[in-house]
């Protein structure tokens, strides 16, 4: 599957109608971020060409979790440091968690 940086940014900011990103106040422009991104998860992409279907969702995979990963992390992180509790949804998945433990 080819996909240039333009349509991923296009897919960004469709995915991000119904989930909007909070740039708060970073000193950065988010088309500026969209792109950085986008370059360098087609740069990914094309690194693999030479992967098995198996081995590029695989490792596609991990990378998404990764980012899941720390987006949650980041996101206890803040709601910590300024004492908002999380939402529901976020607490449900957390309950999960502690009672695996």
């Amino acid at each position: 599957m080819t996909i240039t940086a333009q349509q991923l940014i296009a897919l960004i900011q469709e995915v991000e109608r119904e989930d909007p990103i909070d740039f708060a106040d970073l000193p950065f422009e988010e088309t500026a971020l969209r792109t950085l991104v986008a370059d360098h998860l087609c740069e990914m992409a094309a690194a693999m060409d030479s992967f098995s279907d198996e081995d590029r969702n695989l490792a596609l995979l991990a990378v998404a979790a990764k980012l899941v990963l720390e987006n949650l992390v980041l996101h206890v992180q803040l709601l910590r440091q300024h004492g908002v509790p999380m939402s529901d949804s976020a607490d449900a998945l957390l309950q999960r968690l502690r009672k695996q433990e």
